[in-house]
């Protein structure tokens, strides 16, 4: 069964609070990771050091930082679906190349199961 948030075309959205700052164009996935052009869109500009900062940190295997930055990118930023429903956990990767990858999860991280 085909993913229809993954479907080439389909697009997720970034905000920062009620603001849209970028459109996010799926353009192909290979689980567990989805693949899209980016649209960034005012008010992105604010937050591009945060993911500059990420990929340093990636590109230089430094994972204590890299994580520490995907925090800090969920602290401040949300991901909706494509139907507009909110994304509970995300870890994305917008490079500066204008593409992005990301993995997310339905339910908080912090939800505790019996």
């Amino acid at each position: 069964m085909t993913n229809p948030n993954l479907t080439t075309g389909s697009t997720w959205r970034l905000h920062h609070g009620d603001e849209e700052i970028a459109r996010l164009t799926v353009t192909g996935a290979d689980m567990p990771c989805a693949h899209a052009r980016v649209e960034a869109l005012p008010g992105f500009e604010e937050h591009r050091p945060l993911f500059s900062e990420q990929e340093r940190a990636t590109e230089e295997e430094n994972w204590e930082r890299a994580d520490a930055s995907c925090i800090q990118i969920r602290e401040v930023l949300t991901l909706t679906f494509p139907d507009g429903g909110p994304v509970a956990e995300f870890m994305l990767h917008i490079h500066d190349d204008g593409t992005a990858r990301w993995r997310w999860h339905d339910e908080s991280f912090d939800v505790v199961h019996p």
